[in-house]
C-alpha cells in the first residue's frame, strides 16, 4: 500500500504525458483548422503574381478569407488538410509538449527550480525533436491548405489525398522533399519554445508563487495568453517564409534564405507580416485559446491533473 506521502508526488509517465499532449492538439486543431488554412492563404498571397497598385487582393482580412473561401469552395475548403493537421498534431504536440518537463528536469539535472537556462535548452530540444518528427505532416498539411478547392469545374488538384500527397511528394522530390523546409522550420519553433512554452511555465510559476490563483483552468488561461501575444511579433516572419517554401514547387527557391530575399525584393518589408492578424488571434493557440479554453497547455493540464486525480483515487 502507498501513503499519502507517495501519492502526492504521483506523476504520468512519458507515455500519458505524449498521449495527452497530443490528443490535445488534436481537438484544438478541429476548432482553429479554418483560421490556420486562411493564414496560409493570406501568407502566400501575392507570391506567384504580386498586386499590381489598385488591385483588389482575393484574401482581404481574416473574416475576409473565411468567407472568400467558403463562398469559392465550399465550407470543405476550411478544412483542407485535416486529416494531414491531425497527423501533425499527434506527432507534433505530443512531443514539444509531452517531453518538455522530461527534457526540463534532464537539463536541471533533477532539481524542482529549473532555471532560465534549462527551460530555454529543453523548449529549444523539444522544438527541434518535434519538427524533426513531424515534418512530412507539415509540408503536407500546407500545400493542401495552400490547394484551392474548386470542385465545379472539375479541374485537377495537386493532391487527391493525403496518401496521395505523401507518394506524390516522396516520388517526384524524393524522400528529402517530406523534410522540405526542416531547418527554418526548426528555428521558427525555438523561436516559438523560447518565447512560448517558457513564457507559459514561468508565467503560471509566478502566479502560483504569489498565490493570485490557484492552479486552475483561470490561470492556465491567463499564461497561455500571455505566452501566445509574446510569441507572435517575433515569430510571424519566420512563419511566413516556412510556409512559402514548404508550399513552393521543386527549383522555386533555392533555399530558405532566397525566399526571404525574394519576398523583400517584390513585396516588401510587409509581406512577412501576411497573416499577422491571425498570428496575434491564435499563434500556437495562445490568444484565441484563453478565450475558448482549449489549448494543448490547457488541455494537456486537465488531463494531466484527471490521470492524478484518478491515481490518488486508487490509491
Amino acid at each position: 500500500m502507498v501513503g499519502r506521502g507517495d501519492s502526492a508526488d504521483l506523476n504520468p509517465s512519458v507515455p500519458i504525458k505524449l498521449f495527452s499532449a497530443g490528443t490535445a492538439g488534436c481537438v484544438a486543431d478541429l476548432v482553429t483548422f479554418p483560421l490556420d488554412t486562411a493564414k496560409v492563404r493570406l501568407q502566400i498571397q501575392g507570391e506567384s503574381k504580386p498586386l499590381v497598385k489598385g488591385q483588389r487582393a482575393t484574401y482581404r482580412g481574416v473574416f475576409g478569407t473565411i468567407l472568400t473561401i467558403i463562398r469559392v469552395e465550399g465550407p470543405r475548403g476550411l478544412y483542407n488538410g485535416l486529416v494531414a493537421g491531425l497527423h501533425r498534431q499527434m506527432s507534433f504536440a505530443s512531443v514539444r509538449v509531452g517531453l518538455y518537463d522530461t527534457m526540463k528536469q534532464l537539463y536541471s539535472r533533477g532539481s524542482e527550480n529549473a532555471g532560465i537556462a534549462s527551460r530555454l535548452l529543453a523548449g529549444c530540444t523539444t522544438g527541434a525533436m518535434a519538427v524533426a518528427a513531424a515534418q512530412p505532416t507539415d509540408v503536407v498539411k500546407v500545400r493542401f491548405q495552400a490547394q484551392v478547392r474548386l470542385p465545379q469545374d472539375g479541374s485537377a488538384t495537386r493532391y487527391s489525398s493525403t496518401l496521395d500527397a505523401y507518394r506524390t511528394i516522396a516520388r517526384d522530390e524524393g524522400v528529402r522533399g517530406l523534410w522540405k523546409g526542416c531547418l527554418p522550420n526548426i528555428a521558427r519553433n525555438a523561436i516559438v519554445n523560447c518565447s512560448e512554452m517558457v513564457t507559459y511555465d514561468i508565467i503560471k510559476e509566478r502566479i502560483l508563487q504569489y498565490k493570485l490563483m490557484t492552479d486552475n483552468m483561470p490561470c492556465h488561461f491567463t499564461a497561455a495568453f500571455a505566452a501566445g501575444f509574446c510569441t507572435t511579433v517575433v515569430a510571424s516572419p519566420v512563419d511566413v517564409i516556412k510556409t512559402r517554401y514548404m508550399n513552393s514547387v521543386p527549383g522555386q527557391y533555392s533555399g530558405a534564405i532566397n525566399c526571404a530575399f525574394t519576398m523583400l525584393l517584390k513585396e516588401g518589408a510587409t509581406a512577412f507580416y501576411k497573416g499577422y492578424v491571425l498570428e496575434q488571434l491564435f499563434h500556437r493557440r495562445g490568444r484565441l485559446y484563453s478565450s475558448t479554453g482549449i489549448s494543448p497547455f490547457t488541455a494537456t493540464e486537465y488531463i494531466r491533473q484527471v490521470y492524478l486525480s484518478t491515481g490518488k483515487a486508487c490509491l
